[in-house]
């Protein structure tokens, strides 16, 4: 009985040892670039900063809202045709937030995230919360939101 426990013991170590196991962060890195590349989109919508928030689209980017198409065909025209102050004006708004993100599919360069988001006054107050979708891409290595579709105006 002792021998049959110690070969049992024995096959376990061996299957064990013999399947390395994927690491967590390989597994779900695609969904973690495209999350962090989200907080960095909300962390600069928040600063009101342009350039920042338009590093974190690739090009030509596309954003579906309010029954149009909008593309911005290059970094530049972006960060020219992007009015915080304009927007901050127009809904009252002083800042926003995720509140839900969920990974709907991705590979290896591409990243489908449904999302919810809220908009807010300067007094912490709700104004309006919408659904969008996200596409996050990879492009020369570099992760990227390649298009957003919302019911935000």
């Amino acid at each position: 009985m002792l021998m049959m426990t110690r070969s049992i013991g024995v096959v376990l170590l061996f299957v064990v040892t013999a399947v390395p196991a994927a690491p967590a962060q390989a597994q779900f890195g695609p969904e973690n670039a495209a999350m962090g590349v989200l907080d960095q989109f909300m962390a600069a919508f928040n600063a009101r900063d342009d350039e920042a928030m338009c590093r974190t689209f690739l090009f030509p980017h596309v954003r579906f809202a309010s029954g149009a198409v909008r593309t911005y065909e290059t970094y530049e025209a972006c960060v020219e045709q992007f009015d915080f102050a304009r927007f901050a004006e127009r809904f009252g708004w002083d800042h926003s937030g995720w509140d839900s993100r969920t990974v709907v599919q991705a590979n290896a360069d591409k990243v489908h995230v449904m999302v919810v988001f809220s908009r807010y006054d300067a007094d912490d107050e709700l104004l309006a919360q919408f659904d969008s979708f996200y596409i996050v891409t990879r492009v020369d290595g570099r992760w990227g939101i390649r298009s957003r579709s919302s019911f935000a105006p």
